[in-house]
């Protein structure tokens, strides 16, 4: 059984979250809007979520970690979302997020844009995730819809995930452009938060679209390392990069600053109707970007399967 450790984050209102970061974002983005709105119906374009919404006891679920992949890899981390939504109190979560996939069911190793509802008692679950890999034939990226050759919610490895009842409600949406700082938008909007609200951790998650402009992504090779990586260069020279376009829908999980739990403190993954997903690092063309993202708050941390021997390589 895995170790599960709770945690309740500091939670403020949406208003004032929007005005916090109204204020920060501005040091980041010539222009920035943040507002309370109700939340879009994420079935419709360009989301096609299994749910309308991101509301309904918010929580974020960090399980496993990068030192299940590196230095060496630990094929043996195997987790399932289905489990994970019992082990975060909310049978039937509407999963967003960022993770790896469970190697012995795809035969090698991919990112995980996990959009997922779990399934409940009266329901089976819904599996919306898309998977990136390095194409063998060409090198490039192949993105496909996980349920078009997988029946199951297993992952590997890692996972940072935003979970809620999938419900429509009031939530804070940014709308930011042009990027005149040098952090990406992620990062921008959990300094902002770790600033104002210091030793009170924040978590928060949702989704954003990447409208304009180009952005850096990775994916990971379908082949694990053999040798060790030990440090960040190694981790990026076994990594893919490339320069993605616009539109991403991306699924980002942050948390403020880290209560001791080993966290991962910011994690997006993204994928597009153009075949194009993967690993968020950041937007590559500053002078014409557009994000507009839907937020909330979460009320609760869970911290499933911590790492026992930990470092802090590979977390960008």
């Amino acid at each position: 059984m895995a170790q599960i450790e709770k945690f309740a984050f500091y939670v403020p209102t949406l208003e004032e979250l929007a005005e916090v970061l109204q204020d920060g974002l501005k040091e980041n983005f010539a222009e920035v809007h943040v507002s309370v709105v109700d939340c879009p119906d994420l079935t419709q374009e360009p989301f096609r979520f299994p749910l309308k919404g991101i509301c309904g006891k918010p929580r974020i679920a960090d399980v496993g970690g990068v030192p299940n992949l590196v230095p060496l890899v630990q094929k043996d981390k195997v987790y399932d979302l289905n489990t994970v939504a019992k082990e975060i109190q909310l049978p039937g979560a509407f999963f967003l997020g960022a993770g790896a996939v469970s190697s012995r069911i795809v035969g090698g190793n991919a990112e995980l844009i996990p959009v997922v509802q779990a399934k409940n008692e009266t329901k089976a679950a819904v599996n919306g995730s898309y998977i990136a890999m390095i194409n063998p034939e060409d090198n490039g990226c192949l993105l496909e819809k996980y349920s078009t050759k997988y029946k199951d919610c297993e992952f590997g490895l890692l996972a940072n995930l935003y979970a809620s009842e999938g419900l429509a409600g009031k939530v804070i949406e940014v709308k930011a452009h042009r990027r005149t700082g040098e952090q990406n938008f992620i990062s921008c909007i959990r300094k902002v938060l770790e600033q104002y609200y210091g030793d009170k951790p924040v978590g928060m998650g949702g989704t954003f679209i990447i409208q304009k402009g180009r952005a850096k992504i990775h994916i990971m090779p379908s082949e694990f390392s053999a040798c060790p990586l030990n440090t960040d260069g190694e981790v990026n020279n076994w990594l893919k990069f490339f320069e993605m376009k616009a539109p991403l829908i991306c699924q980002p999980v942050l948390v403020s600053r880290d209560p001791g739990f080993d966290l991962r403190v910011e994690h997006t993954h993204c994928f597009s109707h153009h075949g194009e997903g993967g690993h968020y690092h950041t937007d590559t063309t500053p002078e014409i970007v557009e994000y507009l993202g839907y937020f909330m708050p979460a009320e609760y941390l869970f911290r499933i399967d911590r790492p026992k021997e930990t470092h802090l390589v590979g977390r960008d």
